[in-house]
């Protein structure tokens, strides 16, 4: 009776060491929670990201005005009432005669 008892408080322990330190149990489950969690949260910035570029796409079908300021910011539109007046750094090289030759 005694060798019985001691077979299922050994059967026991094995049992419970599978359940709380082997992947299949409970760190297991506790790294699979952490890895969702961790996963919701890229989600979450990539469906804001997907909202940006929507709005985005929409304005672009939608509206001039997106595609009048991707023209004036990146090509350097001008419009046909409008004057483009570029101004140039002072050049260090010749400028103000600081060299101290006459």
């Amino acid at each position: 009776m005694r060798v019985i008892l001691l077979l299922l408080g050994v059967l026991v322990l094995m049992l419970q060491y599978r359940l709380w330190v082997s992947e299949d149990g409970y760190r297991g489950l506790w790294s699979l929670r952490e890895a969702a969690a961790l996963q919701q949260q890229e989600n979450a910035a990539l469906e804001e990201r997907n909202a940006r570029l929507e709005a985005e796409v929409l304005d672009l079908k939608e509206g001039l005005e997106a595609v009048e300021e991707i023209a004036r910011t990146d090509l350097g539109m001008v419009g046909p009432d409008e004057t483009l007046y570029q101004i140039a750094a002072p050049d260090e090289a010749s400028g103000s005669g600081a060299s101290g030759t006459p």
